[in-house]
């Protein structure tokens, strides 16, 4: 790599750290080219990335970030997963680790806040952004579907009772 490339690479990085809600480190020594593929496929279809990036490159672009206290971890082959959803990426490694256990996560950062592997394991487990809109969606319209049926309710029960006296006047 020339100097313009590590230059350029170092710029990506510093990008790539300044606008991530959360990174996750992991080794990935031993995982084959098709694993690594299936990670990328996996991270992108979750609206995560995964980056390969020279250590001592990505130890120069975390300078001046959130994510700075991941450089320890940076050490051997490692492999940096980033996201803009703080579950997403966690989530894709947690459960590809899971099925690979040649790929061993490090840690991570959300934010300012350093992540060990049971902080990693805590994101993974929670629901992503999508599933919460969701959520929120089917509590808001849960209130106004009571409602309607409160307010049908009084008067189909006045129909049940003038049914009721129609049925009774005309047995007798």
């Amino acid at each position: 790599m020339d100097r313009a490339a590590k230059a350029e690479s170092v710029t990506e990085l510093n990008g790539v750290f300044k606008t991530s809600n959360v990174v996750v480190v992991a080794h990935y020594s031993g995982l084959s080219v098709a694993q690594m593929q299936t990670l990328r496929r996996q991270m992108k279809q979750a609206g995560a990335q995964v980056k390969v990036a020279k250590n001592r490159l990505a130890k120069i672009a975390l300078k001046d970030t959130d994510a700075a206290a991941i450089a320890p971890l940076l050490k051997g082959p490692t492999v940096i997963a980033f996201s803009g959803d703080p579950v997403a990426a966690p989530k894709v490694a947690i459960d590809f680790a899971k099925a690979n256990e040649k790929f061993v996560i490090l840690g991570g950062t959300m934010g300012k806040t350093a992540l060990d592997t049971n902080g990693i394991k805590a994101l993974a487990a929670l629901p992503s952004l999508d599933e919460l809109r969701a959520k929120i969606v089917g509590l808001i319209q849960a209130p106004a579907t009571k409602i309607a049926q409160l307010t049908n309710a009084p008067a189909a029960k006045v129909a049940r009772v003038v049914q009721a006296y129609a049925s009774k006047g005309a047995a007798a």
